[in-house]
């Protein structure tokens, strides 16, 4: 993997030649917190944002579209809003959680839908230091060597930029003389210093040492229904999180029943109806159920099938959780530490 310096100075100027690849989309702020926004004035970029409201999965897996529309006799697939882009400033966490939904949807039976979204879209990293709810030291999601077209790593008055792909050094390209290979020892020094400045602010850690284990011994605890006590069923939870892919398929008919559309939405194994069947069973009627396998999913299953939790330490479900109930306090309560919940 190649890495190149840039000014600091010139990185409004990178950004906007980045525009000539496709629509550029960046953190800004939104009140008090962040959300990815589309990049008119590459100014409004925020630098020094941590997480966004809701993760860059929108992209892929967006909340709401159509998959194809049908008459009598054929249907098309709809890829309208498939469109070159360039997402700047992912976090290493938030790339992990990219690199999670590539194996769920590209793997074994491809999503053409997340498959053409991803195709079209350049990943541009930017790093970070993390605050008090970050926990991607702990899931080892705090550095991330691929999944990126290019990497942009702060250095003092410069960024120290890797590339990650063949795309990334296309756009490298765009406005190549902004860029120098003359990386210097200095500048390795400066980069170890970041890298030991940022492992030291995480403040938020547990040990995931056999994780599927405990939690398989943990089935019948009587933690479960004490969250489920407080819990809301609100789907907060799945829908920050970078790695939650439910979703539901309806089919919308016009009023003749000759034609219609297929629509694709985000849904929660938090909400009741979610695991309803025909005849009215509820496999997880009760909310502790549902509860059990949103960190089955989580911290045992995942661990299983790819070895690693299909948590990211980003921290949104502790920045989002109404009522605290989040990982960490979750992996204490399963570790036999006090919850302070």
């Amino acid at each position: 993997m190649k890495a190149l310096k840039l000014k600091r100075d010139d990185l409004y100027t990178y950004l906007e030649s980045l525009k000539s690849y496709g629509e550029l989309w960046g953190p800004v702020a939104k009140g008090e917190k962040y959300v990815y926004a589309r990049l008119t004035n590459v100014r409004d970029v925020a630098l020094g944002a941590l997480r966004t409201i809701i993760p860059p999965k929108k992209f892929f897996v967006p909340p709401r579209f159509t998959m194809f529309r049908y008459t009598d006799d054929h249907y098309a697939e709809s890829f309208d809003d498939v469109k070159p882009r360039v997402l700047f400033g992912l976090h290493p966490c938030d790339i992990h959680g990219l690199l999670i939904l590539d194996e769920l949807f590209l793997e074994r039976f491809p999503d053409p839908y997340y498959k053409r979204r991803r195709d079209a879209t350049a990943i541009v990293g930017l790093s970070c230091i993390p605050d008090d709810k970050c926990m991607a030291r702990s899931t080892n999601t705090h550095a991330v060597e691929g999944g990126f077209d290019l990497a942009f790593n702060e250095l003092g008055n410069n960024y120290l930029v890797w590339i990650g792909s063949s795309l990334g050094d296309d756009l490298v390209r765009l406005n190549l003389d902004l860029f120098s290979e003359d990386i210097e020892p200095e500048d390795l020094k400066t980069y170890l210093a970041w890298r030991r400045k940022r492992d030291s602010r995480y403040k938020l850690s547990f040990d995931l040492t056999g994780m599927p284990d405990i939690m398989e011994l943990s089935w019948d605890s009587p933690m479960w229904n004490e969250l489920a006590e407080k819990c809301l069923a609100c789907g907060s939870c799945s829908m920050v999180c970078p790695t939650c892919n439910c979703y539901n398929v309806r089919d919308v008919s016009d009023l003749t029943l000759n034609s219609g559309v297929r629509e694709r939405h985000w849904d929660s194994c938090m909400n009741k109806e979610y695991a309803l069947v025909a005849g009215g069973h509820n496999f997880r009627e009760a909310r502790a159920e549902r509860l059990k396998l949103w960190y089955t999913h989580k911290l045992k299953a995942f661990i299983t099938e790819y070895g690693k939790p299909s948590c990211v330490g980003c921290g949104r479900c502790i920045d989002t959780c109404p009522v605290d109930i989040n990982v960490a306090e979750v992996i204490r309560g399963l570790t036999g530490q006090k919850v302070t919940l």
